[in-house]
């Protein structure tokens, strides 16, 4: 049985046919009229016995494993129908190569087209508008699109002031590029007036695609300079890192800014040195920034100086981090570890959390007591109680008293499907030493 459509609670008509061709029929919310069109000549993946129980609960990805047979010979990317070994509609999503089969775009029966990635993305802003972002003279930074958590797996949406970053985690995604930035050109107006495409290290080496080079598909200007809670930062969407930024750190940082008062900030694995100027200008007596890449170093010291000119509390060293907490004293009594992904598939856990344990076991040696340790996952497999169990082992080792204020996620503008959990990738605990 195929879930549900929408009824009225959605707003919409809860209209269904089941024919050959194309039924066109009208949709209305509270703000607009649309015209759905039904196109039943996707196509075809079937599912084997008892595979469709995920769908029924809206995940919105299908195994390879879950496959029983596929008709016709989909490209990579490509638009197909899902459907259960009873040859009952349930889901029409992108095609790919690869352990995820299936990205699911919709659980309607309904075209993949400009009038489908318009709806999307104006649901995508009408979110960021609630949440106080869009219009914010303090802050032009945020995420757009997130994923799964904004029913589009497989597409990144990051936006700096008038410039888009667009990335494509999957084949479909970057094979519908030019629609999705046509159709985000149409939705942001003149918010949006330049489009950069930034996929080449993103997108799956199973996919057989072309014309993966990054570049701009709108626009074209070289200002990099965006603002987040007033402070400015330059962005490195060209070479950088994810889309040039970590955007789901901002209200993390902000937090931070409140406990730098009169403290010595070390911050580790800086990058371009987010939580290096939030501590500056939350009063901090020094703030060092460290990080293993001399380039990203070049980034936080130009940030800083772009926010502080001339302010001699900063220092930044290009060093690898597990050498420089060897070395250091104790003179720190806020220290940020926000280390890159130390898992990326589930084979790599155990490891992880053996790498997130003796790093803050370090961190626990050095710090000062009564000082403040802000400390991070950003690794997907490693789920809330996995990093804290890391955290709790370091903390033993160490014999210092160790206190929790704060648990910490990602923000409001990269959501979490209720129906996808994984995508709850961020974890953070604000801890208090003696």
């Amino acid at each position: 049985m195929r879930p549900p459509m929408p009824g009225p609670a959605y707003g919409f008509m809860n209209i269904w046919k089941s024919c050959a061709g194309q039924v066109t029929t009208g949709l209305k919310n509270s703000d607009n009229l649309f015209n759905y069109t039904i196109n039943v000549s996707y196509k075809k993946v079937y599912l084997k016995p008892g595979k469709e129980e995920s769908l029924k609960r809206f995940h919105p990805w299908v195994f390879s494993g879950a496959i029983a047979r596929v008709e016709g010979e989909p490209e990579e990317g490509e638009v197909v129908d899902v459907y259960t070994s009873q040859k009952e509609f349930i889901a029409c999503g992108h095609f790919q190569v690869g352990s995820i089969a299936v990205r699911v775009l919709s659980f309607r029966q309904e075209t993949i087209d400009h009038a489908f990635w318009v709806r999307r993305l104006e649901v995508a802003k009408d979110l960021r508008r609630a949440l106080g972002l869009i219009g914010n003279p303090q802050n032009n930074t945020y995420r757009l699109v997130h994923g799964e958590g904004d029913n589009l797996p497989g597409l990144i949406i990051d936006v700096y002031d008038h410039t888009a970053v667009m990335q494509a985690h999957s084949a479909g995604m970057h094979v519908y590029r030019m629609e999705i930035a046509d159709a985000l050109s149409e939705v942001m107006g003149d918010v949006i007036q330049n489009i950069y495409y930034k996929s080449e290290t993103t997108l799956p080496f199973k996919a057989d695609l072309l014309a993966t080079e990054n570049g701009f598909i709108k626009g074209g200007s070289p200002e990099n300079i965006a603002m987040e809670n007033g402070l400015k930062f330059h962005v490195d969407w060209l070479k950088g890192q994810k889309t040039g930024f970590f955007v789901d750190q901002r209200e993390n940082r902000h937090l931070l800014e409140h406990y730098a008062k009169g403290r010595n900030v070390l911050n580790m694995f800086c990058y371009t040195g987010g939580f290096s100027f939030y501590a500056m200008r939350g009063g901090a007596n020094l703030v060092h920034s460290v990080d293993s890449s001399a380039k990203a170093i070049d980034l936080t010291n130009e940030n800083v100086e772009l926010n502080f000119p001339g302010d001699a509390r900063h220092q930044a060293f290009a060093e690898d981090a597990f050498k420089f907490l060897d070395r250091m004293g104790d003179q720190y009594d806020l220290i940020i570890l926000d280390p890159p992904a130390f898992a990326k598939h589930r084979d790599a856990l155990r490891n992880a959390l053996r790498g997130y344990t003796k790093l803050n076991a370090k961190a626990f040696e050095k710090i000062r007591p009564g000082g403040i340790l802000f400390t991070f996952s950003c690794s997907q497999v490693v789920n809330k109680q996995d990093f804290r169990n890391a955290v709790f082992t370091a903390a033993a080792q160490s014999g210092r008293s160790v206190r929790i204020l704060h648990q910490l996620t990602q923000p409001g503008d990269h959501p979490v499907n209720i129906y996808h959990p994984e995508g709850e990738y961020l974890k953070g605990l604000v801890l208090y030493v003696e």
